[in-house]
């Protein structure tokens, strides 16, 4: 169901058509009618792509050690460059398309005749510059993707376990399907998973509008989400360290819950721009928390099934494809919620102000909807079953495995029993 070559393969293929993909998204056709279609065609095309890219990139996590130490390392430097890659993204786009200025409706209750006569008076020269800055911006952040596509497809190897090779059978991929989803920790950990995902996406997908309609910080988002990220990437190596120390459920708890304080503050502060900048600080600990440690038990699942299937290989892909399958769709839950009820409300495109009940609705959108998700989420990680004591307990069983399997090439029967004891 997945091998090194496979993932080379769809890493190598997948870049260049995504990089395409990605460029067009940015592209403003000449036609007026079916530019919709254009823009939402490429979008999907390069959702694909980034996940056929994003599934091996993930899956080799499983293959590059076999020791859980060092796969939480590489997990935690994974998360820290991606989270860089974030601030590096933000930085580049909000730098050079902030240079472009774009009028606003200085009526927020404008009609569509005056939102129309906004953009006739609008310059061709403004216009241009405002379409040239995203494509600049775009070809700069396509050069950074192959750079990493490069260094990812040459730098890494993946090193195969002994025993699978000696002993374990490729299964069809919908029975492997079938037992990975119902492995009882795995759908645990998704559903956990899934909700905080969509809390934090739901302050990502709106925090530019609260900034710049509920607390009329028109010119600082940019600012302040990059403050965020970086605090992210700077914390990320203290949760790594965190987690070693006191474990992973404990650092989930405590990573994720930290954000309730903090956005509690942002619903009930006033327009301040200092208190802004502190609460973004302290709400980028907890993003780091979101970013790491979901994606760092994964691994462990993974453990926990193979010594109860030991005879199955190759299911790492689904195991890691179904956690990428749940991230695109809390993105897209966050942005179909955040769309319509700001639609429902009256959001007024590209207004220089919005009506009270639309500023309301982001906030309950970066603030209290987020809080419910993360209470939610934090109550299915109290279920997930693997603790610190179960780790050990697999860490020892799979040594014990895998000596067995490369001294005297255990059989089937002694692993079933193995696994059936365990």
């Amino acid at each position: 169901m997945g091998d090194a070559a496979g993932m080379d393969l769809r890493i190598i293929f997948s870049t260049p058509l995504a990089i395409i993909a990605y460029f067009l998204i940015w592209f403003v056709p000449d036609f007026q009618q079916g530019q919709t279609l254009w823009y939402l065609l490429f979008y999907c095309l390069f959702e694909t792509l980034v996940t056929c890219f994003h599934v091996p990139y993930s899956a080799l996590t499983m293959f590059i050690s076999t020791e859980q130490s060092e796969r939480d390392s590489a997990t935690a430097y994974r998360m820290t460059v991606e989270v860089l890659g974030t601030v590096l993204g933000t930085a580049i786009q909000g730098q050079i398309v902030g240079q472009a200025h774009t009028p606003c409706v200085q009526d927020a209750n404008a009609s569509t005749v005056a939102l129309e006569g906004v953009n006739r008076t609008q310059s061709a020269t403004s216009l241009r510059e405002t379409q040239n800055a995203y494509l600049l911006a775009a070809g700069v952040i396509a050069s950074i993707y192959v750079i990493c596509a490069v260094i990812l497809t040459l730098g890494v190897r993946e090193q195969r376990e002994p025993y699978e090779t000696q002993q374990a059978k490729p299964m069809p991929f919908f029975r492997g399907l079938r037992l990975v989803m119902s492995h009882g920790p795995y759908i645990k950990l998704i559903a956990g998973f899934l909700f905080t995902s969509l809390a934090f996406m739901l302050v990502e997908g709106n925090f530019a509008l609260f900034c710049t309609y509920t607390l009329g910080f028109r010119n600082e988002f940019q600012n302040l989400l990059l403050a965020i990220m970086f605090s992210a990437t700077v914390t990320i190596p203290i949760w790594q360290w965190f987690l070693t120390r006191f474990g992973k459920k404990m650092a989930v708890y405590i990573g994720i819950s930290s954000a309730v304080p903090f956005l509690i503050l942002v619903a009930l502060m006033e327009s301040n721009l200092i208190v802004t900048y502190v609460v973004a600080v302290a709400a980028g600990v907890s993003v780091a928390a979101a970013f790491l440690l979901p994606w760092s038990m994964l691994p462990d699942v993974i453990d926990d099934f193979h010594l109860k299937q030991p005879h199955i290989h190759g299911t790492e892909p689904i195991f890691f494809s179904f956690y990428v399958f749940f991230t695109k769709f809390a993105s897209g839950v966050s942005l179909g919620i955040s769309t319509l009820s700001l639609d429902f409300t009256g959001y007024q495109t590209r207004g220089c102000s919005q009506p009270a009940r639309v500023k309301f609705t982001l906030k309950m959108l970066v603030t209290m909807a987020p809080i419910v998700l993360i209470l939610i989420g934090l109550l299915l990680f109290k279920l997930y079953p693997i603790d610190e004591e179960k780790r050990r307990q697999n860490k020892k069983a799979l040594q014990a495995l895998r000596e067995e399997a490369s001294s005297s090439g255990c059989s089937d029967t002694d692993s079933t029993e193995l696994a059936r004891i365990l």
